[in-house]
């Protein structure tokens, strides 16, 4: 899965938002981040570039995420940790950083506080998650080009992980569980360019656990076809262009009672 997640979604999904993110992240002036769900570090080396001097820990669940990013991103440091029990002592950061990843977390309040436990008091933390499948081009394609495929029961993996975290109240609840006040939260839109809508639908095939879904199936290489004919009907021939929402958000520690 490392492998086509960083041929096939990286750079078309991963790598114009996390320009976006290392910018704002540079305009905090860190010296000490802590990255969570690096996966293969596409926000890693965006940070190193935009901000000299700083010292990124690059973390993720999946050791194989994390061999393929030590690997590619060698001015880091990289450890296999768990954002829900971070192996880091209290206040060891200054900025937290999470790309499209706190929608995995299965105790999302927990990260939170895990999160805030191993930030300086004035630190910051910095996260992004989906929209709503329909805002995101090549994710709305697939689903719908799935959905033709699969009608019977299609996953709805894409649907209800990556894009099934967009209720801005439902992120300032957890994240004031945690003992964070939200700072901001801005909707981004940016244009994601592939070289082929059947290179797209591979990264969704094989790059995510939409594979796994699939893989039990009898007929799966027929709906890995079915869907790229779809998506390649949607999206035209050749490289192609879609738009991709996002909200990016921005918190802090508040102090005890609960004030910032």
């Amino acid at each position: 899965m490392p492998d086509a997640y960083e041929r096939h979604l990286v750079p078309v999904f991963f790598r114009p938002f996390a320009a976006e993110m290392a910018a704002r992240a540079a305009a905090l002036h860190p010296r000490r981040v802590l990255e969570l769900a690096a996966g293969t570090g596409a926000l890693t080396t965006a940070v190193l570039d935009a901000t000299p001097g700083v010292h990124v820990l690059a973390t993720d669940l999946n050791d194989a995420m994390v061999s393929r990013g030590s690997a590619q991103e060698p001015r880091a440091e990289w450890r296999q940790a768990d954002a829900q029990k971070l192996p880091f002592d209290d206040g060891s950061f200054d900025l937290v950083l999470c790309q499209f990843g706190v929608m995995f977390f299965p105790d999302r309040p927990g990260a939170y506080a895990e999160a805030r436990r191993v930030l300086v008091p004035d630190g910051r933390f910095l996260f992004s998650s989906w929209g709503p499948v329909a805002s995101h081009g090549f994710g709305a394609a697939f689903q719908d080009a799935l959905e033709a495929a699969i009608p019977d029961g299609a996953p709805t993996f894409l649907r209800d992980i990556p894009h099934g975290y967009t209720d801005l109240a439902v992120v300032a609840e957890d994240l004031a569980a945690a003992g964070f006040g939200l700072d901001a939260a801005e909707e981004v839109t940016l244009d994601g360019v592939a070289e082929s809508a059947a290179s797209a639908a591979t990264g969704f095939l094989t790059g995510t656990p939409v594979s796994a879904a699939l893989a039990a199936r009898p007929d799966a290489e027929a709906v890995g076809a079915a869907v790229t004919r779809a998506m390649t009907a949607t999206l035209g021939t050749g490289e192609v262009t879609a738009p991709m929402t996002a909200t990016v958000y921005t918190a802090r520690p508040l102090a005890q009672g609960g004030t910032a």
